[in-house]
């Protein structure tokens, strides 16, 4: 017997920004206050509580069925529902008694926003998301501005009762278009694993990762400071109102150089120093370079979403992506700066005591040693310490695995360095590293970057080949070399393009030649099933006439990642791979934090191919569990045998990287 659902969705107050703070500091202040709870059993009729007028009894029926276990809950974003109904009943809410139709787009390919899934789906209006319901949250859940006239800071149901019944059909709304989404998608719900890895995802979220904030703050105040001090030395040089203005700057530069300057961007004010012959203009551009590098966002970033405990949360969208990796929220983890200084705690200690003049007196620059902080700003818990653990060279690994590319396979199985071995096969000396042809290592770790997802010369100038003195003639030449040095991955390319492109164009399950990776057709849905056994979506793939370039070509619906946009995709062997490499290294992650979690660790927080986990610090830290989790990390996979892994890590005081 199914069990019986409970439909839910919930319109809320607050007078923290959530977008800029995230939604547990938005629930964490004491002015958050849930306002409308609407909800249906299975396909009955949505309800409506209005929290500002309800009787409570009516509110009691909804709490008993709520913590019912029998009940299985459904939202769009349920960790927001979850969260806002611990603070309004004091109870938590087992994320295990839930199912998130947001999830279910995601991983049917489809957006994360219940109005875009609703477009995308192409829902009837009376069963869609009520776009007119913007205005209507603008007016109800965020504050106003007082006006001598009007004092208060918030419009209430009594000063707007029209309007407030509006949105009381938009919070109904929101249920129908839930309900239809679920009922749409329900037949490809996420697996068992997939559940428990969404509700061990809840959980990370909730307990957060700690921050330093004295550490923050000083960060925050001394790059403001400094930024003020270039931004004075910039207007004295230049004499400019705003040397921030783009208009301003160009002008001036006319003046002084003769020369029109179309950009400000990066590469061309790289190209355009060099032919500079004004030393005013050279010492502005480095200036305004400087001016550049000196945002402390990560650090706002930080103190906007830490709670009253220190805490951030929130940090980690899970299936965030097309392949099913996480997204970063917030902090956005997956891409904070790296540290490279030999004096990371020393210099950690002076921004801590807020020391500006000595830290600018020992590194000439305050932007550089905040930047290789931010990630020492996240620390453990009081009488802990971390333990990092990452998968080495994961892509790499995973992609030989794929293509049975023996030589690789070998090299990882033996420990080595998979740039010198890389590079020693595409130039066919033997290259170490610093020793005999040592200079080769950084040209195979521009090769094994750029070229494993079928990049040529655009891919090796996007990892930096031109700015160690390739020439396109020699890039060309290296990516010969190394697709000589790697024909099976090359095969892999065209064996899983063949396969997607048949499979999209005769709508049958077609086998790759990859592993036991195939591609299914199925309500308009082409799926990648993985080594893992889950599978990856592709809505509405077609195989047609390309609009980029001449020939057919594979193409789905997708959300383009610069307009945002929900538009047809192309694709083609090559983003095959990536997609399925990277899907393939999410699942390996997820099946070791589900490891981890049943073996008691305390997992904080997830980096794409790294662990970062909590630990009760003791003397000398002699029972430190560092190789019990390296152990775990390196564990082979049953669903992929023969796949060389290996877990490195390390411990730290704060995190960094090793």
């Amino acid at each position: 017997m199914e069990k019986r659902l409970l439909h839910v969705d919930i319109e809320t107050y607050s007078e923290v920004d959530i977008g800029a703070c995230g939604s547990f500091r938005y629930m964490d202040d004491p002015s958050f206050e849930v306002m409308l709870i609407a909800y249906a059993f299975n396909d009955e009729d949505v309800q409506v509580i209005d929290l500002t007028s309800s009787d409570l009894a009516v509110v009691d029926v909804f709490e008993k069925a709520l913590y019912d276990p029998d009940t299985v809950k459904v939202a769009h974003n349920a960790a927001f529902e979850r969260y806002a109904f611990q603070h309004l009943f004091h109870r938590y809410c087992p994320p295990e008694e839930w199912l998130d139709t947001m999830i279910l787009s995601s991983s049917c390919g489809l957006p994360l926003a219940l109005g875009q899934v609703s477009d995308a789906l192409g829902l009837p209006k009376d069963t869609a998301k009520d776009k007119a319901g913007r205005d209507l949250i603008r007016l109800f859940c965020t504050p106003r501005k007082p006006t001598k006239s009007n004092p208060s800071t918030r419009i209430r149901p009594e000063d707007e009762p029209e309007k407030w019944a509006q949105f009381i059909e938009y919070n109904r709304q929101d249920v129908v278009a839930e309900r239809t989404i679920y009922h749409k998608l329900k037949r490809w719900l996420p697996d068992e694993i997939e559940h428990r890895i969404w509700c061990l995802d809840a959980r990370i979220n909730e307990r957060g990762i700690r921050a330093d904030r004295q550490l923050v703050m000083n960060a925050e105040a001394m790059g403001t400071r400094y930024k003020e001090t270039l931004t004075e030395d910039a207007t004295a040089l230049t004499g400019l109102d705003n040397p921030n203005s783009v208009a301003q700057i160009k002008e001036w530069l006319l003046n002084q150089e003769g020369v029109d300057i179309p950009s400000l961007n990066k590469k061309v004010i790289a190209d355009v120093m060099s032919k500079l012959q004004n030393d005013a203009s050279k010492k502005f551009l480095e200036l305004r370079k400087e001016l550049a590098k000196s945002s402390v966002k990560k650090y706002d970033a930080i103190l906007r979403s830490m709670g009253e405990d220190d805490h951030v949360r929130g940090c980690f969208q899970f299936f965030g992506t097309h392949t099913g990796r996480w997204a970063g929220r917030l902090v956005q983890l997956q891409n904070l700066p790296q540290n490279h200084m030999p004096d990371l705690a020393e210099c950690r200690e002076l921004v801590r005591r807020g020391d500006y003049d000595t830290v600018l007196a020992l590194y000439d620059s305050i932007s550089a040693p905040l930047s290789e902080l931010i990630r020492t700003a996240l620390i453990p818990e009081p009488g802990e310490y971390f333990v990092v653990s990452d998968f080495s060279a994961i892509e790499a690994r995973v992609t030989a695995w794929f293509a049975n590319e023996e030589w690789r396979l070998e090299a990882f199985r033996e420990g080595k360095d998979i740039y010198c071995e890389s590079a020693s096969q595409a130039f066919k000396v033997p290259v170490v590293k610093h020793g005999i042809n040592g200079e080769l290592r950084q040209k195979g770790k521009i090769m094994e970057l750029a070229c494993g997802y079928g990049g040529g010369v655009g891919a090796m100038k996007a990892f930096g080949a031109d700015k160690m003195g390739m020439t396109e003639e020699e890039m060309g030449e290296n990516v010969a070399k190394w697709r000589d040095a790697s024909p099976n991955i090359c095969a892999m390319w065209r064996k899983l393009e063949r396969a997607a492109d048949l499979c999209a164009s005769r709508c049958t399950t077609e086998k790759s030649g990859v592993r036991d990776v195939t591609f299914q057709w199925e309500n308009d849905i082409m799926w990648m099933t993985l080594p893992s056994g889950r599978r990856m979506a592709y809505i509405q793939p077609r195989y047609e006439e390309s609009t980029r370039r001449n020939g057919k070509t594979l193409s789905y619906m997708g959300l383009n990642q610069v307009t945002r946009k929900w538009e047809r995709v192309e694709t083609w062997g090559g983003k095959l791979t990536e997609n399925l490499v990277q899907a393939t290294a999410r699942d390996i992650l997820r099946d070791k934090m589900l490891a981890l979690d049943l073996a008691g660790y305390d997992i904080r927080a997830h980096v794409h191919d790294e662990v970062i986990i909590s630990a009760r610090d003791n003397p000398l830290r002699i029972l430190s569990p560092l190789d019990g989790i390296n152990g775990i990390m390196s564990a082979p996979i049953d669903w992929a045998p023969g796949l060389p892994l290996r877990g490195d890590g390390y411990t730290c005081d704060f995190y960094m990287k090793d």
